[in-house]
């Protein structure tokens, strides 16, 4: 079999949210990520779909929201990702620190992780992520939002995930097919059930570490979980070789799907984390002006001959604007 094309990392991380304009709040206005894209749940277009990145929307760093505001809260366990953690640049984390303390964000003590100083915290829904201190090289892809965070501090895209799963040596021989090298094993910090964390890494620059833990803590899906991780095969041939790969690893992927800004391919893994697999183009600017992300209900395809009956069942909500820029 030919190899397929190893993917560069991670593409986007989607989650479960209640209140729409709290994650809007927290993930615009706390965190200083733009809104890059609002559309549906194009699954359930009943359901907004909010999209926060950097500030173009560069593939590895958009993290992903569905609103499901009945949904009861989750239980974060085996078989999920269990946390997600962004690049900050250097000597950053006591400026978060403060921020959160503003802002009454809940977070843990720093921890050290592979060399690396990580600040875990959680969203308003509960929604475990972190922090994590690196080195931003100059000819990084990544351009940062500064609407209301610096640049000397902004969050510069995806670090990793963490997969909990039961038995992690399934788990790890996919990542292996997909391109990722097992980097190193250490023993888990924090509140992480597992003894061993597994990190493995992918050759893109952003978001490029995946870490396994074993565990077999019972999870529940809803509020303050992530639905799925999508990893970079950045073309149509990039994906179609990842798909073949993954199907002769005894899983069962679904054929390509439009999503409008890329193209996916959705699968279960071993230990039953939904795995996307997302082409790096059209992109977000390929319906609006770069300048313009955000700013309207953006419904692809079909949805737009129904706009009226699907803006008359989403909550009504308002982008949060900075009243003057941070101090750079």
């Amino acid at each position: 079999m030919t190899e397929p094309t190893p993917t560069p990392g991670i593409h986007h991380v989607t989650c479960i949210a209640g209140d729409p304009q709290q994650n809007l709040d927290f993930w615009v206005e706390t965190l200083g990520l733009r809104l890059v894209k609002r559309s549906v749940n194009q699954d359930d277009p009943g359901t907004y779909h909010f999209f926060y990145a950097d500030s173009e929307g560069t593939p590895g760093t958009s993290m992903t929201f569905f609103p499901w505001e009945e949904m009861n809260a989750g239980k974060v366990g085996s078989g999920q990702v269990s946390r997600t953690a962004f690049r900050v640049p250097e000597d950053s984390l006591d400026y978060w620190e403060s921020r959160f303390d503003d802002y009454g964000v809940e977070y843990d003590d720093r921890i050290e992780r592979f060399g690396e100083t990580v600040l875990p915290f959680r969203d308003p829904d509960g929604l475990p992520v972190e922090l994590v201190e690196t080195e931003i090289p100059e000819d990084d892809p990544t351009e940062p939002w500064t609407e209301f965070v610096p640049e000397s501090n902004a969050i510069r895209g995806f670090h990793s995930v963490t997969l909990w799963v039961a038995d992690p040596q399934p788990t790890q021989e996919l990542l292996g097919t997909m391109g990722l090298e097992n980097v190193g094993t250490e023993q888990a910090q924090g509140d992480t059930p597992g003894d061993e964390r597994t990190r493995f890494a992918a050759e893109g620059p952003v978001g490029k570490y995946v870490d396994v833990l074993p565990t077999i803590e019972g999870a529940r899906q809803g509020h303050g979980t992530v639905h799925h991780v999508a990893f970079q095969t950045p073309t149509d041939d990039d994906q179609e070789s990842m798909r073949t790969a993954v199907r002769k690893d005894g899983l069962n992927p679904t054929a390509q799907i439009n999503r409008h800004w890329f193209r996916s391919v959705y699968f279960r893994e071993h230990a039953g984390i939904l795995f996307e697999l997302a082409t790096n183009g059209p992109g977000y600017d390929s319906d609006e002006p770069l300048a313009e992300l955000g700013e309207r209900l953006v419904l692809p395809g079909k949805f737009e001959a129904k706009r009226e009956q699907i803006e008359s069942n989403l909550t009504s909500v308002d982008i949060p604007r900075a009243e003057s820029p941070p101090e750079q």
